[in-house]
């Protein structure tokens, strides 16, 4: 099983995150989006929000677990 994780923070998700994801399924059994925190950052949303947000758009998909 091919497994990938894309890191990031994704304040907010976009619309090139998407695509990034949407492409590696074509290649990877399992993705993993692990939403993480960098201090020396300024968040538009909470990380709860960002979680929120990135569940609701990969819904859908069976090959993507969210870890924050």
């Amino acid at each position: 099983m091919k497994k990938a994780i894309f890191p990031g923070s994704f304040d907010p998700i976009t619309i090139g995150h998407i695509d990034i994801v949407e492409r590696s399924m074509k290649i990877f059994d399992k993705i993993i989006i692990a939403i993480g925190d960098n201090t020396d950052k300024k968040y538009m949303f909470s990380k709860e929000k960002r979680v929120e947000f990135v569940l609701k758009t990969f819904s859908a998909y069976d090959k993507i677990k969210i870890e924050s």
